[in-house]
């Protein structure tokens, strides 16, 4: 069985009253049962509270349900499907476009930055064992990016005979309405319609929509006949969509085992049930937040990832926790943060500015790939004066580094706390996204805030549609 992680708050615990977490233990239990009740409030078929609305727990059970279903109907469950959807995709075309906003594009890409080669896309097929170059595209208003990939595809994309050259895209929308989204995927789908032709197999089969039952993208994908059609189930809210075809659709293309992410996420959620606060690390990830922010003004919380592979995971869950919390004038501010590289930029504040932080160190305890050594070179030729450390490893030098920033924020009384990651693979980044996803409904029932609904996004949306409008008709 693959290791979990493990979350250490003993260097922030120095900077604290320990009553203060004896203190909210009670609420924190009931935070949990809480949080574990509105899974079955929201299959009861009864009336959900008004209060609780919306009541987007679904999240919650649905590694385990999508394991369950697997087991029973294989290649007829949903994970059986997406993978017959993506095994297509890897087969025969070598690009592949994600179109996507928000919680619809954020999760696959912290999959593919955590998970794929770091260098994934300039690898060649072989290289890439047949997983398509992936992109990302629908998440901004930006013309030149949307430009640039358009032009990328036309002037790489020629014969569509050879596999090289074939691309498709998957949209991705629960509603089919936002506007970014729905922009991107009118201009790729004419694009894809132009080079393998309108009323063409291809352009059914390399268009993959998931979306809601009913709405805008629902209709235009039962008109145009794509082979493939997947669903965002009822009662999961966007931002916690990463274990739907959301996420796992993307995942299954760039080859991930979903078995092992979905594994992890399972056996976190039962972590969370079942063990006590001081060994639970979703309840004593919340309630060090919670005592920090309300008992010393520690409202921005850190997410400082040591190794650029996470900095996505940790952009991810800046959504995560703003949209979930940021209400009713509550809520931390997350900040994402890529160690060492930002010790060269934010550091100085971090160390010395305001004392309105906590820092959560996401740690990698294994590299992924064999450590390099810091080479040994003739001693004239030492002028970097680095061969004081040629018998050391990257891994070490970075351990020497997390250890001694650990050392200044602590002598200065500024609290840190360990998240620590065996190694990066699918059962750990289950683990991980289902963990801050419980941990951030769990705040929000215990500060009284409903996690699940972004009422403050919608106003721009409205705003905007009614400025692109004035005047028409």
């Amino acid at each position: 069985m693959p290791s979990p992680i493990q979350y250490d708050p003993s260097a922030a615990l120095h900077c604290l009253k320990k009553r203060y977490l004896r203190e909210i233990e009670k609420d924190l239990e009931e935070a949990r049962q809480e949080t574990l009740d509105d899974v079955p409030l929201l299959t009861s078929g009864k009336k959900i509270p008004k209060s609780k609305r919306p009541l987007d727990s679904g999240f919650i059970e649905l590694p385990r349900n999508l394991l369950d279903e697997a087991a029973t109907h294989g290649g007829d469950s949903l994970l059986g499907r997406i993978r017959t959807a993506a095994e297509t995709i890897r087969g025969e075309v070598d690009r592949f476009v994600v179109l996507g906003i928000g919680g619809s594009y954020m999760g696959a890409r912290a999959l593919f930055e955590a998970l794929c080669h770091p260098r994934h896309n300039e690898l060649s097929r072989s290289e890439r064992y047949h997983v398509p170059r992936i992109y990302f595209e629908g998440n901004n208003l930006d013309n030149d990016t949307l430009a640039g990939l358009l032009e990328l595809l036309q002037n790489h994309c020629r014969d569509k005979s050879d596999v090289n050259q074939r691309w498709g895209l998957t949209v991705i929308s629960k509603s089919g309405g936002t506007i970014e989204t729905a922009v991107a995927f009118r201009l790729f789908r004419e694009a894809l319609e132009g080079y393998y032709g309108t009323d063409s197999d291809e352009s059914r089969r390399f268009i993959i929509p998931v979306t809601g039952e009913i709405g805008k993208l629902r209709d235009l994908s039962n008109l145009a006949g794509y082979h493939h059609v997947f669903p965002v189930p009822d009662g999961v809210g966007g931002r916690y969509s990463i274990f739907t075809a959301v996420g796992l659709l993307p995942a299954a293309v760039m080859g991930l085992n979903l078995e092992l992410l979905l594994q992890g996420a399972a056996d976190m959620t039962e972590r969370f049930r079942t063990a006590p606060i001081g060994e639970n690390p979703v309840l004593d990830y919340v309630g060090l937040g919670h005592v920090f922010e309300e008992e010393y003004g520690l409202n921005i919380r850190l997410f400082s990832t040591w190794g650029a592979r996470l900095e996505a995971v940790g952009l991810w869950y800046d959504q995560l926790l703003s949209e979930s919390l940021g209400k009713d004038e509550q809520g931390a501010t997350p900040i994402t943060v890529v160690n060492t590289r930002d010790l060269h930029s934010r550091g100085q504040q971090h160390q010395e500015g305001r004392r309105d932080k906590l820092i959560t160190n996401v740690i990698v305890q294994q590299p992924s790939w064999p450590p390099l050594r810091v080479p040994h070179t003739a001693t004239e030729r030492d002028r970097d004066q680095l061969n004081q450390y040629s018998s050391k490893t990257i891994p070490e030098l970075l351990t020497a580094a997390i250890a001694g920033t650990n050392q200044a924020y602590a002598d200065v009384r500024r609290p840190t706390a360990d998240l620590l990651i065996p190694k990066l693979d699918e059962y750990a980044l289950g683990q991980l996204l289902q963990m801050l996803m419980l941990a951030t409904v769990v705040e929000g029932r215990l500060i009284g805030i409903n996690p699940y609904g972004q009422p403050g996004v919608e106003a721009y949306k409205k705003n905007m549609v009614q400025i692109l409008t004035a005047g028409e008709g």
